[in-house]
């Protein structure tokens, strides 16, 4: 049987209430889609991966990466989206280290999307739609600015997609774009 977003939305929404946690899976899941197109692979499949990334984030912080294992087993999710989900912890809260090309995409994207979100918040036009690389630079490397993104994983992400932290950046802002409308991104 293959799920559909929809049942994937239904899903992380039995196990998550908080508004700005469904906004990231939102961001993440659209940079993940642009990503998929971008590279020749399935955007439903790896949206949903970005999708249900942090299922387990809000009920069981402290087993993050293994209750979504549990949740998606017991929910008869294929084993490849299953591994996906856990290797974006890789090294933080999961050993599972990202092997595919989605997995990898996934791992460097999800802090990404909150220094992204977090710099949008501060700009004029709250629009992620004129939104450049450089604005996002200039906040990486002002310290107390969204403190606890770890910018060392953004950069050990770039590495193993073999991409500069500029293109990285680039990339996940024009996938963020995609889902400006339903992440409050558009502007004002």
């Amino acid at each position: 049987m293959k799920q559909t977003r929809d049942e994937a939305v239904a899903l992380f929404k039995e196990f998550n209430t908080s508004e700005s946690l469904y906004t990231h899976a939102l961001s993440v899941e659209a940079v993940m889609r642009y990503a998929a197109r971008q590279r020749g692979y399935d955007p439903e499949f790896w949206g949903m991966v970005g999708l249900l990334h942090d299922i387990d984030y809000e009920q069981y912080p402290e087993e993050h990466c293994v209750k979504a294992e549990e949740i998606l087993k017991e929910r008869d999710w294929p084993e490849e989206l299953i591994h996906g989900v856990v290797s974006h912890g890789w090294g933080i809260c999961s050993t599972v280290e990202p092997e595919h090309e989605m997995e990898k995409v996934l791992y460097a994207c999800d802090e990404l999307t909150g220094l992204i979100t977090a710099t949008v918040y501060v700009r004029p036009s709250k629009s992620i739609m004129d939104l450049g690389v450089k604005s996002v630079k200039k906040k990486w490397k002002a310290k107390g600015f969204s403190a606890g993104v770890d910018r060392s994983i953004i950069e050990k992400g770039a590495a193993l997609l073999g991409m500069e932290t500029g293109e990285l950046i680039e990339m996940t802002i024009e996938g963020m774009k995609t889902a400006a409308q339903e992440t409050g991104l558009a502007g004002e």
